[in-house]
């Protein structure tokens, strides 16, 4: 029987999902748009930088709204529960400077994630670790002869949940639900952590 591990997309599935948070904080209604609605992160992003730009946003300005922020009710004992039985990694899209706050209150798992580029307090860019980071990371760790047991909601998690041997879908919208089928799909932590168990068995 080979080892576990789990891997779990962060927003949307233990926290709120941050640029909808910041738009709403901002009265932004652009900033809304996230991978449940553009596929393209790198569209996505540079859109994102461009409004950052035109109504003069700083990252401080963001960051204030996540230290508002808490996980999403529920997440942080599904996750305490799930790191007592399994090791978790946390592949997510979010940026090193933006997910602190969260981690906290979540005791500090594990993240792979991005970084921004800033000066002066401006968001001028972003490096992308490495293309296809989630997919990436599965792949990797199943190279290493784990058994990859993932979790995901949204458009950037699928090719990550395609690649592990066991893909879950958790929060998902419906469209994300209806285009990828072959992934179950719950919305309780505890209907969560079943599958997790039961594909770890």
């Amino acid at each position: 029987m080979k080892q576990s591990i789990v891997t779990l997309d962060m927003e949307g599935v233990l926290t709120p999902e941050i640029w909808i948070a910041v738009a709403e904080k901002t009265a932004i209604p652009e900033l809304r748009r996230t991978t449940r609605d553009e596929p393209d992160y790198d569209k996505l992003m540079l859109g994102r930088l461009a409004i950052l730009d035109e109504h003069g946003l700083k990252l401080s300005d963001i960051q204030h709204v996540i230290g508002t922020l808490q996980p999403l009710p529920g997440a942080k004992d599904f996750l305490d529960e799930l790191r007592s039985i399994v090791q978790v990694v946390i592949l997510s899209d979010t940026f090193e400077q933006f997910a602190a706050p969260l981690l906290r209150q979540l005791n500090w798992p594990t993240l792979l994630c991005h970084r921004l580029v800033v000066e002066d307090d401006c968001i001028v860019g972003y490096q992308l670790r490495i293309r296809e980071q989630k997919r990436e990371a599965v792949a990797a760790f199943k190279r290493m002869n784990y058994q990859v047991i993932a979790g995901g909601d949204s458009f950037n998690d699928t090719a990550m949940l395609g690649e592990a041997d066991k893909g879950i879908l958790f929060h998902a919208p419906e469209n994300v639900k209806k285009q990828f089928p072959q992934f179950p799909a719950v919305d309780a932590y505890a209907d969560f952590m079943g599958l997790i168990k039961q594909a770890m068995s």
